[in-house]
């Protein structure tokens, strides 16, 4: 398993990070402690989580996965055997603080609350999981409104909420920061207040990427470059619609689709024949469909690590397996063919 440097950190991560937020609705404690146990075992030392998960979030279902990982590191005491990642709600969520966007006081509030879950003393890179202001990610690209935003609150807010995560490396609750779900302006933003005021520097940014949602590739794939803000991906393979199991109105019993109705906006009309597309090129070449659109985000100079979500354990030994596979000159040349035939599916 490749190492990666975590942005400008002493951190090195593995390039495939183990993705947990099926863990408390479609998975049990005891398969996320499975699935853990198999990740470490296979070379792998990053995981991610959040605050939010287990999903579909609830308030029922509020911090499971964060407690299902702290019952594994006092069960086990390898705490130290993972670099691990979780993240504070962007808001909106009422039953998360009253659905206040993060600020000073809520980092604060989030931080040591994920800190008793997870039954750990300090966390290795805290993420603020979405842009309070309105961002274009979770479908939302085709109503993304940035002239709606108003100017003069928007740094305020970062700013704040930089002060409040500040605060916690300074205590060292929490090792380094990212964000997720954000945009090449916000990244600049906090890399910019930062710099101004002496605040911790972001290490990552958390965004979708996959053979159907190639928006990294341009702006942010500059930022990253220049400014050494890597990328971890998730939903790799487009929450399972890649593999082509929801193709002619299919709904699996125990998927995501299933459990989670209207989830499903990746798989729609204009992905379909895209998605059979990369699934008729994975077969020509003998390759399975996961493991190639895991292998080909890994081949991207931007990423620093693909977050894998399995909610069986056949699934997370093929996703895991994608690390092995190495993609042909001609198959990458055929990805891109097929991406300019279909270059925004979603």
């Amino acid at each position: 398993m490749k190492l990666k440097k975590l942005g400008r950190t002493n951190i090195d991560v593995t390039e495939i990070c183990l993705g947990t937020m099926t863990w408390g609705v479609q998975n049990t404690e005891e398969d996320a402690h499975r699935q853990i146990d198999y990740a470490l075992d296979s070379g792998i030392n990053f995981m991610d989580t959040a605050e939010v998960y287990a999903i579909p979030s609830s308030p029922a279902t509020y911090g499971k996965t964060e407690t299902y990982i702290g019952t594994w590191f006092k069960k086990t005491g390898k705490r130290d055997k993972f670099i691990l990642a979780t993240k504070i709600s962007g808001g909106g969520n009422s039953w998360i603080r009253d659905g206040s966007v993060p600020s000073r006081r809520s980092v604060r509030e989030a931080v040591e609350g994920s800190l008793q879950r997870l039954q750990t003393d300090y966390i290795d890179l805290y993420q603020v999981h979405y842009a309070a202001r309105g961002h274009y990610h979770f479908g939302s690209g085709w109503k993304y409104a940035p002239h709606d935003q108003d100017r003069a609150q928007v740094p305020v807010q970062i700013e704040d909420a930089l002060e409040g995560l500040g605060d916690m490396v300074k205590e060292g609750k929490i090792r380094h920061i990212g964000l997720s779900n954000e945009t090449a302006w916000g990244i600049g933003q906090w890399l910019k207040l930062a710099e101004r005021s002496g605040m911790p520097r972001l290490a990552s940014v958390q965004n979708e990427y996959s053979l159907l949602q190639r928006v990294f590739d341009l702006d942010l794939a500059e930022l990253s470059h220049h400014e050494d803000v890597g990328l971890l991906a998730y939903s790799s393979l487009a929450s399972g619609v890649l593999t082509g199991k929801y193709l002619d109105g299919k709904i699996p019993a125990g998927t995501r689709g299933a459990i989670q109705p209207g989830g499903l906006w990746r798989n729609n009309e204009h992905s379909a024949p895209a998605v059979k597309e990369y699934i008729d090129l994975a077969r020509k070449h003998g390759v399975d469909v996961a493991q190639l659109g895991i292998a080909f985000a890994l081949t991207r100079p931007f990423m620093t690590s693909v977050i894998i979500g399995a909610t069986s354990m056949e699934q997370l030994r093929t996703d895991i397996g994608a690390a092995d596979v190495s993609l042909s000159p001609e198959i990458l040349a055929e990805i891109e063919a097929i991406h300019r035939r279909y270059p925004r599916p979603l």
